[in-house]
């Protein structure tokens, strides 16, 4: 089932009724039972990998609490964890390693090729993962008690909202709220109305709009497109995937609150960074966050935090260590594969961490420069860079990538544009709704006058609705489904 369906809006309105309805002593079951059958609709079958999972998640947190020893708590956190990461291995990378091998032995003269029976990705595996994994570690560094019952548990890995492409939640800030009692409140109730809104707007208003460009874009021939053309693909991709995966935050964020539920903010207006260090306050805000407490920080030997929040803004005191470099590296290495099975992520991540790096070395440099001239030229940069990152991630190869980029620095390929027409489209989609978003919240934070507030608000809603009524129907599902 697609957040950007009716049948998930007509799904949405008798959960969160009987929600309301039922003792809270019942929610947890109620929850649980729309989150199984809101996966099994998709695939069934995956839901008993899920609850295994799951399980092993919960027996060993709970060995991992209750033990005194080093050794043995240890013991069982490896244990744990081998088996998350094991199945994600095997579900989204094998097909990858049998590729890569088969590459190597080629080179090496050898015939190193097999036969795999087919492997289907689990939906939202990557994301599931992760909440398993910081569960279990965060019971292993004596941040969280774990849960006696199972089935709440099951209930916090399966919380549909949030379980396909997050955002990603530690236990400590959702577990208590789904066994907690909780109190109608309309003004939560409200906003996740109006979040659920903005969310499909932004969905099938703008991004979906956007990714029949960019899909034909994509699958031209690299080396007949000029260097303008490269711009207007990486700004289309970079607007569609922003559109598309906040979209789907907000609506996540929205359904949650319906049932007095909080979930924090994933993204905050990314592109209007002024460094690649503020781009990653920014975007994916969950994702950055675990990153950094659960890889970077640890590989560094910096303090972890508990919260998913701040992103990957982690102030570095000597950015000329070789650990601190060594580290990021390897993290958006491995942040870029967690994308996806392929090198092009890889090169990706890679693609970031050479400017973060950049960015820490010469920052302090910059301290001399007015403020001004650094916020224009940091955001005129830092969009420039992160827009063009999204070559390698949406390109259908790495020849393709490296083709794509070396258009951009042929000065002789200035001399058209082939997407004219798609150019002018996407500006005029994008520019609307911006403005529409803008009236929505924007515009509306500021306003004293409630008569006026309460025009503003009635009519850009309206278009809103009107938007979403016209194009709510599932012509694209959602980017980071895939991940």
């Amino acid at each position: 089932m697609l957040f950007n369906t009716l049948s998930y809006v007509l799904f949405l309105i008798v959960i969160v009724a009987a929600y309301w309805v039922l003792r809270p002593s019942w929610r947890v079951w109620l929850l649980l039972g729309a989150s199984l059958l809101f996966y099994a609709l998709w695939r069934w079958e995956f839901v008993a990998l899920i609850a295994f999972s799951a399980f092993v998640d919960y027996y060993f947190s709970l060995r991992i609490h209750d033990e005194t020893r080093p050794k043995w708590r240890k013991a069982f956190l490896v244990m744990s964890l081998s088996t998350n990461l094991g199945l994600l291995a095997y579900f989204k990378y094998a097909y990858f390693l049998r590729d890569n091998v088969a590459g190597v032995g080629d080179l090496l003269g050898q015939s190193w090729r097999f036969d795999m029976w087919d492997i289907l990705l689990p939906l939202g595996i990557s994301f599931y993962t992760f909440l398993s994994v910081s569960y279990t570690v965060d019971v292993y560094r004596g941040l969280f008690t774990p849960v006696r019952n199972f089935w709440t548990y099951l209930t916090y890995v399966m919380f549909w909202p949030h379980m396909i492409a997050g955002p990603i939640l530690r236990a400590e800030e959702l577990l208590p709220q789904l066994t907690r009692s909780i109190r109608f409140d309309s003004d939560a109730f409200t906003s996740g109305i109006r979040k659920i809104l903005f969310g499909l707007f932004m969905k099938v208003g703008i991004a979906d709009q956007i990714a029949p460009y960019v899909n034909e874009a994509f699958l031209a021939n690299p080396a007949q497109l000029s260097a303008l053309d490269v711009w207007t693909m990486s700004f289309a991709f970079g607007l569609q995937i922003y559109f598309d995966f906040s979209g789907y935050g907000m609506i996540a964020i929205g359904s949650a609150a319906l049932m007095g539920i909080h979930f924090p903010e994933n993204f905050n207006w990314p592109y209007l960074a002024t460094s690649p260090r503020d781009f990653w306050r920014r975007w994916h805000i969950t994702l950055s966050s675990w990153i950094r407490d659960y890889l970077y920080l640890p590989l560094s030997g910096a303090r972890f935090r508990g919260q998913s929040e701040g992103g990957l803004d982690v102030q570095v005191l000597r950015p000329d260590s070789w650990r601190l470099t060594l580290s990021l590296f390897l993290t958006w290495f491995l942040m870029g594969l967690w994308h996806g099975a392929a090198w092009t992520f890889a090169v990706w991540g890679l693609w970031h961490a050479v400017f973060i790096w950049l960015y820490r070395v010469t920052s302090p440099r910059l301290d001399g420069v007015p403020l001004v001239i650094r916020n224009v030229g940091g955001w005129a940069l830092t969009i420039s860079i992160t827009m063009l990152a999204w070559i390698p991630f949406r390109a259908q190869s790495l020849g393709d990538a490296f083709t794509l980029w070396g258009r951009i620095f042929d000065i002789h390929a200035y001399t058209h544009l082939t997407f004219r027409e798609n150019f002018y489209l996407i500006v005029a989609v994008v520019f609307g709704g911006m403005i529409a978003l803008y009236f929505a919240q924007g515009l509306l934070a500021r306003m004293n006058d409630r008569p006026a507030r309460w025009t503003v608000e009635v009519f850009s809603m309206a278009i809103v609705i009107f938007v979403v009524f016209i194009f709510l129907r599932p012509v694209e599902q959602f980017i980071y489904f895939q991940f």
